[in-house]
Formats: C-alpha cells, sequence, structure tokens
C-alpha cells in the first residue's frame, strides 16, 4: 500500500523541481528525502524520478503516479476536516429526545440557548417515553435524552450509559376544588394519598411501565385505585380533574394551575417522586453532546413547577 506522507514527497518534488526543494516543504532533511522517496518506488514498483548528478525529473509513471497523489491527497484532506468538524461542537448533529414535560421546561429552552451559542450544531428533536429514548440512545440512534425514574420501579437497562441528575420531580396530588375544600380529607396544606382511598382516580393510558405510577404509589398507601378515567397527557388528566370526575397524581412541573383544580402536597408515603437525568452514552466524547448537557444543567431551575 502506498504511503501519503510518501506521496506528498512526490507531489513536493513535482512542484519545486528538486528533492532538496521537496524536503523543505515537508520538513525534513534532503537524505531522509531521498530515502523515502526510493522507499516509494520499491512501493510502486517502478521508476518514478529519473535523476542526474545535478537534476531530478519525474519519470512518466512519477507524472501518473503524481497526478493520482493529488486527488488522493486532496481526498484525505476533506476526510480529515469531515472528521474534526463531526467532533467539534460548532459543527455536528446532535439528535435530542425528551418526554413532554421535560421538554417545554427544559429541552426547549436549552435547545435554543445551544443554538445561539453554538449556532453551527444542527439540532434535531423527537418526543420519546424513558422506556424507547434509553434503548434508542444505547443504539445509538439519538445522542442525548431526558428521561424519568420513580423510585421502585424497574427502569430500562442502562449499561453503557452515563445518567446525570438535572433535577428532582415530587408528585402533586391534583383534587377538584370543592373536594380540596371539605374539612375532610385534608385541605391544600397536605393530602395523605389513603384519605382518598374511595375518590375516583384518574391515571395513564397504560397500566404499565412508568405510566402506572398511580397503581403503584396508591399500592403503598395500602389500597387499590377504583380508576375511572384514563389520559395520555397531564393537561388531559387535570381537565378531567377540573372537571369533578376524580384525582390524580400530577409531577410537579407539569402542574399547571387551573380554575376548579387544588395542588396537594403529599405528606404520605412519603418521597413521591421522580428524578429527571440527561442520559448519554458513556463512550460518546463529543463536545457537542458535552455542551447541550451544561445546557440542560443550566436551565434545570426551570424543572419543577406550580404551586
Amino acid at each position: 500500500m502506498l504511503d501519503s506522507y510518501r506521496l506528498r514527497l512526490l507531489v513536493a518534488v513535482a512542484d519545486t523541481g528538486s528533492i532538496a526543494g521537496a524536503a523543505a516543504t515537508v520538513g525534513c532533511s534532503a537524505a531522509a528525502a531521498s530515502q523515502q522517496l526510493a522507499v516509494l518506488e520499491r512501493e510502486a514498483r517502478a521508476q518514478l524520478l529519473e535523476r542526474s548528478a545535478r537534476s531530478v525529473r519525474l519519470s512518466n509513471a512519477g507524472r501518473l503516479l503524481t497526478d493520482h497523489a493529488r486527488r488522493i491527497l486532496a481526498d484525505l484532506d476533506t476526510a480529515a476536516r469531515a472528521v474534526a468538524a463531526a467532533g467539534s461542537e460548532t459543527a455536528a448533529h446532535l439528535r435530542i429526545a425528551s418526554f413532554a414535560t421535560a421538554t417545554r421546561r427544559v429541552v426547549a429552552p436549552a435547545m435554543i440557548a445551544m443554538r445561539r451559542r453554538h449556532p453551527g450544531t444542527e439540532l434535531t428533536f423527537t418526543e420519546m417515553e424513558p422506556e424507547e429514548s434509553v434503548p434508542a440512545v444505547a443504539a445509538g440512534r439519538v445522542d442525548v435524552a431526558l428521561t424519568h425514574q420513580y423510585a421502585g420501579f424497574p427502569g430500562p437497562s442502562v449499561r453503557g450509559l452515563h445518567e446525570q441528575l438535572v433535577f428532582t420531580d415530587p408528585l402533586l396530588l391534583a383534587v377538584p376544588a370543592t373536594l380540596a375544600a371539605d374539612p375532610e380529607p385534608p385541605g391544600p396544606a397536605g393530602a395523605e394519598l389513603r384519605a382518598y382511598a374511595g375518590a375516583d382516580w384518574i391515571s395513564g393510558i397504560s397500566a404499565q411501565g412508568f405510566q402506572a405510577v398511580t397503581e403503584m404509589a396508591c399500592h403503598v398507601a395500602g389500597f387499590e385505585p377504583r380508576i375511572r378515567s384514563r389520559a395520555d397527557t397531564y393537561p388531559v388528566q387535570l381537565d378531567l380533574v377540573a372537571a369533578g370526575l376524580g384525582v390524580a397524581l400530577v409531577p410537579r412541573s407539569a402542574a399547571a394551575r387551573r380554575p376548579g383544580v387544588a395542588l396537594l402536597e403529599i405528606t404520605a408515603p412519603a418521597h413521591l417522586a421522580r428524578t429527571v437525568h440527561v442520559t448519554t452514552r458513556t463512550s460518546d466524547r463529543s463536545p457537542a453532546v458535552a455542551a447541550f448537557r451544561q445546557e440542560l444543567v443550566r436551565h434545570r431551575r426551570r424543572g419543577p413547577g406550580p404551586p
């Protein structure tokens, strides 16, 4: 196989007209250049230079190889620049995934800041729940994902992944305002879930995975919730609560205030919360990934919302 360094020497001979000039171009001694050109002739199995006591000129084979060498070296230089750009935060393609709540509170502001600070970085986004985004990061389909985990829930495997805590998102109990105003169960200062064991409940669409947090929390509190309604998003769940159709567990970051809904701090079971992480591949040392991770952490103050 022909060596690129020796090809550069041959091109330099063609450009300068001498071995000494070629040596000066690539930064070596004339003796070393002459030796390397001899090696190149052996590799090419052809006489590339016609030497005399006072001059050197390219042979027909030398001119042919020089033409090819110019194209080869140009391609190598282009490839080197492309690889360098791919590893640069200023010229990269960053694939981002997040669940809806974190997208509104953290990811969208971080993407705006990323575009302002690093305008050469191309950003693409896909909404995904952690059950999808964690495997997508591991498989290389996504570079950065905002994920969440509830204590006590089995989550996707994070082998080979790096998780950095962004914020902790406590769960609140959303109840119709009229129900919260009753002397029993407890008022807005706090609520025990078991005090609402007889209420109708609103939960996520799925009864499995992270969407089953309502069932899990109620089981910890010692009762089976009577789920009358299911909705895929927290805004719809809050609409149902406002309509008086039941009570619902809502992360603080998704608990937008609205008429007809009271948001209660949960006193028992204690420490009901989800942790929100930025998840990346451990092996991914891309400056763009590091820069976006910093933006997410910078904007984490926007995470938990009302009350």
